[in-house]
């Protein structure tokens, strides 16, 4: 797929003559713009998402109209916002043009989510505002500024009515356009202040458009004099108790192929010691494995976290309410709160396969296991976190080992021969584990994800010493059993 940067894609001259001549305009009197009707007091809840916030990842905004707001020499509104994002609730506020309702500053928390809000629910104010009205019967409300850019036009009027979430309206008017061989489509009511749904489309030279933005109306009120957002407490309030270390920048970088070599991951992820109850920052990158400078698209993953049994015991696409996480450009960003108690978890990034949005992969799953450190809460016992000791090999691994490991991951040797081979490292101090003089075996099975660890051991890419601690880290785990 060949992504153009939102919709500054250009496109051959042929489209350039169908933008041209198209021609729209529906039966409905009167005319409309963003914001019309738009009165102190109103109250408004949307669910939206954006292709440049997480890649069009679900959020709530509550917005309710304060008032008016002095800045300078200009008269604006001010609106008092609350967000609803997944587990995270941020609070603020946002100052709207009176022209053009267009965000132009406020709380500085709420950034992300105002410029979700100006490229979404009031894009259309940069052809319909309250200097410039549009008529539903024109051909065209305008062009969209790009070079072979389509007429936004007035396509339909729905007399049988929408029904939303936040009510029924009899008379709607769809206004779209054809791009990147979708349509994209604004459903807007005469006197209503903002459109109450729209799902819209990236534009593509080439393959399936990703979604640009979508929403639709939850709520309204009107005459709301009171601040209905009073008692909400944000969520960066609780964690202010909590002492939760920053996690603005990522201090750990993993990257591995995943257990089956279908893909490779480029994983970061901050803190680097996450505290129980607070947040936490990960990207992930989804590269090919046959290019690292190639993102894969369209990607359903997950972060999970299993029990020793290998169920699964959180999901965080499930703490989301959603049924997977899914990146339309291969390089995805989120956040989430840690659950899990102070010492080693693994978490896991686990690849359902490459598909569009609403279709099921239909391959086998893939996945990396990526280790992480877990404080205590401020406050809890065991505030200290358990790091792992690092590897002190006394000497390199002996050759034979090597080859013996490579016997096990190609399936010619079972777990047991593999694990003779750790029993002598062991003695041997090349890897240091509280005793030396006990055997080892393994109950369970050695997991298939060691044996991808073992293969970058084996070819170079990892060293003794990482290779070492990999091993280190199963007996600490209990997946390797001293007896």
């Amino acid at each position: 797929m060949v992504l153009a940067a939102g919709l500054l894609a250009a496109g051959p001259a042929i489209l350039q003559a169908e933008a041209q001549f198209q021609s729209g305009g529906v039966d409905h009197p009167g005319d409309w713009h963003v914001g019309e009707g738009l009165k102190q007091g109103d109250l408004f809840s949307y669910r939206m998402c954006h292709v440049d916030y997480r890649e069009c990842a679900d959020f709530r905004m509550d917005i309710w109209m304060e008032g008016d707001v002095q800045t300078g020499t200009e008269t604006k509104w001010r609106a008092q916002v609350v967000v609803y994002d997944g587990n995270k609730v941020i609070k603020g506020n946002m100052d709207l043009g009176k022209i053009a309702p267009e965000p132009t500053g406020g709380t500085v928390e709420l950034a992300s989510y105002r410029s979700a809000f100006k490229s979404s629910v009031v894009w259309l104010s940069a052809f319909a505002n309250s200097d410039e009205p549009k008529q539903f019967a024109a051909p065209s409300w305008g062009k969209i500024g790009n070079i072979g850019g389509e007429q936004i036009l007035p396509q339909e009027l729905i007399t049988d009515g929408i029904v939303t979430p936040g009510g029924t309206f009899d008379e709607v008017v769809q206004v779209g356009w054809r791009t990147g061989g979708s349509t994209s489509r604004i459903f807007v009511v005469d006197e209503f202040p903002f459109p109450i749904r729209a799902s819209t489309w990236t534009h593509v030279s080439e393959g399936i458009p990703p979604q640009e933005y979508k929403f639709e109306l939850l709520s309204y009120q009107e005459n709301v004099q009171e601040n209905p957002f009073e008692s909400v407490q944000a969520t960066a309030d609780e964690l202010a108790g909590l002492g939760c270390p920053s996690h603005d920048r990522f201090a750990t970088t993993v990257k591995k192929a995943t257990v089956g070599f279908k893909y490779q991951l480029h994983v970061f992820y901050g803190p680097e010691f996450p505290v129980d109850g607070c947040p936490m920052k990960w990207q992930v990158k989804f590269i090919s494995k046959f290019d690292e400078t190639e993102f894969l698209n369209q990607v359903h993953y997950d972060l999970l976290v299993l029990n020793k049994d290998g169920t699964v015991a959180r999901s965080v696409a499930h703490d989301e309410g959603r049924q997977f996480l899914f990146s339309p450009s291969g390089q995805a960003l989120f956040e989430m709160t840690v659950k899990e108690g102070p010492g080693t978890t693994d978490y896991v990034v686990y690849v359902y396969g490459l598909s569009p949005e609403f279709i099921v992969p239909d391959v086998e799953p893939d996945w990396v296991v990526v280790p992480v450190t877990i404080s205590a809460a401020e406050g809890d016992a065991g505030m200290i976190p358990t790091v792992r000791a690092e590897p002190a090999p006394v000497t390199e691994i002996p050759p034979w080992v090597k080859l013996s490991a490579g016997f096990w991951v190609e399936g010619s040797t079972p777990d047991a021969e593999f694990v003779t081979s750790i029993e002598f490292l062991i003695k041997e101090g090349i890897i240091v584990v509280p005793s030396t003089d006990r055997s080892v075996y393994s109950e369970a099975g050695i997991p298939e994800w060691f044996k991808g660890t073992t293969s970058f051991w084996i070819d170079g890419t990892s060293t003794d010493a990482e290779y070492a601690s990999s091993i280190q880290y199963l007996i600490e785990q209990g997946v390797i059993v001293l007896s």
